[in-house]
């Protein structure tokens, strides 16, 4: 059975990168986790089941700004393309996509710190976003929580750069806005299982063969990107462009 080659490549590894990214994730986003379950009543963070609903609707509108913010790599591919031509253009993104890519891996397992430098990119943006976020505190109810993680979804992150790079090789917008959805639910298992066992994944990751392990991964995972013919289920990159 033949697949599209954007299911076949883009989304599961992004997929994987977010689910690899948690290291990342569990010292990033557990802070915001944080600040949004200490803004809430003490009966609501006295019961799990009244605050997962929180943390979910968190984490569903953190993911809708990385589907925008894939639609936006979306249109990025779609000018490169058409301003350097098709195959060309295509070639330069999953090149551009593998090298940010391996930084990242690079960057979790701890051999390249200065990867941390890229997320300066987003700094501009995310000065005019959070003052909206900050208005949100005290989260009164999930319809606010929904709205914090909608604000705190741009928040600069080298992690969600490398996604986005991948993303611009989707071939289309809604591809793009899809694979940087699959980079989202990679996330959700460390991200909402920070409040439920906070202790055990933080241990976890500081464990260092764990993060060399992520890093390694998130590495062989660039080089799908950049040579996506060594997935036995996709299509040649020039089968992939037509």
């Amino acid at each position: 059975m033949v697949l599209d080659p954007a299911f076949s490549t883009s989304y599961p590894v992004a997929f994987l990168m977010g689910l690899f990214s948690s290291v990342h994730c569990i010292g990033m986003c557990g802070s915001i986790i944080g600040t949004l379950t200490l803004s809430l009543s003490a009966e609501i963070r006295a019961r799990k089941s009244s605050l997962l609903p929180y943390v979910f609707n968190y984490n569903a509108g953190r993911i809708l700004s990385y589907a925008l913010a894939g639609a936006l790599a979306g249109m990025i591919d779609l000018l490169i393309l058409h301003s350097v031509g098709r195959i060309q253009g295509y070639r330069l993104l999953q090149i551009v996509s593998a090298v940010i890519m391996t930084g990242s891996g690079l960057y979790i397992a701890g051999w390249f710190p200065r990867f941390a430098y890229v997320e300066k990119a987003g700094l501009r943006l995310w000065k005019l976003i959070e003052p909206y976020g900050r208005k949100l505190i005290p989260v009164k109810n999930r319809w606010h929580a929904f709205l914090f993680g909608i604000v705190w979804g741009w928040l600069p992150c080298g992690l969600v750069y490398a996604a986005l790079a991948l993303a611009a090789t989707a071939g289309s917008i809604p591809h793009s806005m899809l694979t940087m959805f699959f980079f989202g639910l990679g996330t959700l298992p460390a991200v909402m299982g920070i409040g439920i066992m906070t202790g055990s994944l933080v241990r976890l990751s500081r464990w260092r063969y764990f993060k060399q392990a992520a890093g390694l991964i998130m590495i062989a995972l660039a080089l799908f990107a950049a040579l996506p013919w060594l997935n036995p289920m996709a299509y040649t990159a020039h089968s992939a462009i037509h």
